[in-house]
Parts: C-alpha cells; sequence; structure tokens
C-alpha cells in the first residue's frame, strides 16, 4: 500500500508525524482529501478538523486553528497556528468561547470586534465539530 509522510507542526511543537494512506485537511476553499503522489500544493488551512488515516485503518484527529499546508507527493506538512489531537480539547473552555463569541456578535460591536467574535466562534466551533467526530468513533 502507497503511504505519505505527515508531520503537524504548531508553535508549540510537534503534533504528528508518521505515515498514512489519506489526509483530509480544512483548505481555505474547503475540505481537501490527500493520497500518496497528490499533485504539489500550497494553500492555507482555516479553523477545523486534520483527520489522518494510518495504513493499518486507524483514523487519528487533530483540530487546527488556521494556518498553512504544503502538499509534496510524498510529504505532507501542517503549520497550523494551533494544533491539538482531538481528544485534548477542553469541550467546557470551547463552549465558554463559542457562547462568548455568539454574545459580542449579538451586542454590535465595532468592525474589529464582530471580525475577531466570528473568528473566536468558528474556532470554537470547530473544536466541538472535532470532539463530536471523535466521541462517535469510539
Amino acid at each position: 500500500m502507497a503511504t505519505i509522510h505527515v508531520d503537524i507542526v504548531s508553535a508549540e511543537g510537534e503534533i504528528f508525524s508518521g505515515e498514512a494512506a489519506m489526509v483530509f485537511a480544512p483548505a481555505a476553499m474547503g475540505e481537501i482529501g490527500i493520497a500518496p503522489r497528490h499533485a504539489p500544493l500550497l494553500t492555507t488551512l482555516k479553523p477545523g478538523e486534520v483527520r489522518v488515516q494510518t495504513p493499518g485503518g486507524e483514523e487519528q484527529f487533530f483540530y487546527v486553528s488556521g494556518g498553512a499546508l504544503e502538499i509534496q507527493p510524498h510529504l505532507v506538512t501542517v503549520l497550523a497556528d494551533t494544533a491539538l489531537r482531538a481528544k485534548d480539547i477542553d469541550e467546557a473552555a470551547a463552549m465558554q468561547a463559542k457562547q462568548r463569541a455568539e454574545e459580542a456578535l449579538k451586542d454590535r460591536g465595532d468592525q474589529i470586534e464582530m471580525a475577531e467574535a466570528q473568528i473566536e466562534l468558528a474556532r470554537a466551533v470547530a473544536q466541538l465539530k472535532a470532539l463530536e467526530k471523535l466521541r462517535k468513533i469510539r
């Protein structure tokens, strides 16, 4: 079986390094599926979930808050602003962040505050979705 090497790193350090049969990532224009020997690509990431399918059929889930994705035929590099294993996400903190963002959007502050609230809401929702998918698999 053909594989592709995957490195997921953030400012805090390396989160994952290993072989994969398939990788899914939240690219700026939508989710992208990456198989071995994929054409080279460089794109930005939006907040969401990166899924790594190992050659053994296991799936690993990671949350990324955004960043960059570089694809080479035999290497995928995820350079994330923040990256966490889905199992390490603090659900209570994500729920609080979502509530704060929703309240800030209701208050209709200036444009900068609105944009910050929308970003915070997108990050919180992405974390909660990653947790939800992880629970369905277990």
